[in-house]
């Protein structure tokens, strides 16, 4: 199971093909920088695939799950929703991940 979620994650090149939302740069939704959110998301992802994260990166990147929950509701595009909703994948899974090897 674990092995399926690595492998899951490790597609973040599809992620990267992705364009980033016009107009979503410099662009704040519920007190959120959505250019951090997403390079955030990313940088955890990597983080996890490279090993165990330390103990501020873990919760971090839990932490990152939540901020979803109120920012995606308040996204008005189509095509960034989409994408957004993409990144929460990512920091969902990445969480789960995280979650399994602290075990």
């Amino acid at each position: 199971m674990l092995e399926e979620k690595l492998d899951a994650l490790s597609q973040l090149g599809e992620h990267k093909a992705m364009p980033f939302p016009p107009g979503f740069r410099g662009l704040d939704i519920q007190d959120q920088d959505m250019v951090m959110l997403d390079a955030d998301v990313y940088g955890y992802a990597l983080g996890v695939l490279e090993g165990p994260l330390d103990e501020q990166r873990g919760k971090g990147v839990i932490r990152l799950t939540a901020v979803f929950e109120k920012a995606l509701p308040a996204i008005d595009d189509e095509y960034a929703t989409r994408y957004y909703t993409h990144v929460r994948d990512l920091a969902a899974l990445a969480a789960e991940i995280e979650t399994l090897c602290e075990k």
